[in-house]
């Protein structure tokens, strides 16, 4: 199961995952990131990993995607900063625009 809830804030829009990034619900993400991506109104859109168990290949894959398009992903935890670092590695190594 993957919830997904969004804080606003005056500077900031923030996608607060909390669960498992999985196959099945990497659409769920894809559709929350598309509604929260307009009117931001010159706000910064984050998305926030900390409560995250698990983050499968495909979830791996839309963080990259989402990345890619210049979206700023947080976290906490060893697990889930080592995995953003390696996701931002494959950015880099791949370009932000592919």
């Amino acid at each position: 199961m993957l919830k997904i809830s969004t804080v606003e804030t005056r500077n900031q829009r923030r996608l607060v995952l909390e669960g498992k990034l999985i196959g099945p619900w990497t659409d769920e993400l894809k559709v929350a990131y598309e509604m929260a991506n307009s009117d931001l109104n010159g706000r910064e859109l984050v998305i926030d990993l900390k409560n995250l168990t698990t983050i499968s290949q495909a979830g791996e894959n839309v963080l990259v995607e989402l990345m890619k398009q210049g979206v700023k992903v947080r976290c906490c935890g060893v697990f889930t900063k080592y995995v953003l670092k390696q996701l931002t590695r494959r950015v880099r190594r791949n370009g932000a625009h592919e």
